[in-house]
């Protein structure tokens, strides 16, 4: 698979590899290499210029966006929201399509199990725009993880986390995927955490090429 924004400016460049099963996949690299616009290409944000992504053997681009939503979650490494809500309430956004019209007692206790498991419990009924941005953060990993997908892919989910929470975060992404058979894939910028805790590890390099996969 290849992606360029223009003719001139090609980002990656002869990627291949396959992810089989459940587990946790890391992927690392320096800043520049493409490793946000490889899984905005996994998930269908970008269509490759060359090459495919496929899911269960279907070219991504078949998929409607709502039907791609259906099982697959995407938390990007920011987020948007600029309008304030509680907390619970932009959780309860990641259940879409799930509670269809209205919230039931299935779409709540999802989103308190979700709050608990981040540690968010507390900051249920605070208001999104009173957080700091490594609540923020986490707020949007509540947001896709609620929604129970089979694949979860998180662009830098960790960043504005400290150490202990970066740690707790992805020891908890780790047994995700261990226990509800989840294929999460992140990417990541501290090699000690991902060696620790990731079933395999992605290496990208320059030119936007793939080094390495393998475990740590």
């Amino acid at each position: 698979m290849c992606f360029g924004y223009s003719a001139d400016r090609q980002v990656l460049h002869d990627i291949s590899f396959s992810i089989e099963g459940p587990g946790l996949i890391c992927i690392i690299g320096p800043n520049g290499v493409g490793k946000s616009t490889l899984i905005r290409c996994m998930n269908g944000l970008v269509r490759p210029t060359a090459g495919k992504v496929s899911i269960d053997g279907k070219d991504v681009r078949e998929y409607k966006p709502e039907d791609l939503a259906e099982f697959m979650g995407y938390v990007p490494v920011t987020t948007q929201d600029c309008f304030s809500m509680p907390v619970f309430d932009a959780v309860m956004m990641g259940r879409y399509k799930k509670r269809k019209w209205k919230t039931d007692a299935e779409d709540i206790d999802a989103c308190n199990r979700t709050l608990k498991m981040l540690e968010l419990s507390g900051l249920a009924m605070r208001g999104f725009n009173e957080l700091s941005a490594g609540q923020h953060q986490k707020v949007a990993m509540a947001r896709g993880i609620v929604r129970e997908p089979s694949i979860l892919i998180l662009d830098e989910p960790t960043s504005n986390l400290d150490v202990r929470h970066q740690v707790y975060v992805t020891e908890l992404l780790s047994e995700l995927a261990k226990q509800s058979g989840m294929t999460v894939v992140m990417i990541s910028h501290d090699l000690n955490i991902s060696a620790r805790y990731a079933d395999k590890v992605i290496v990208m390099g320059r030119p936007g090429i793939i080094r390495a996969i393998g475990t740590a």
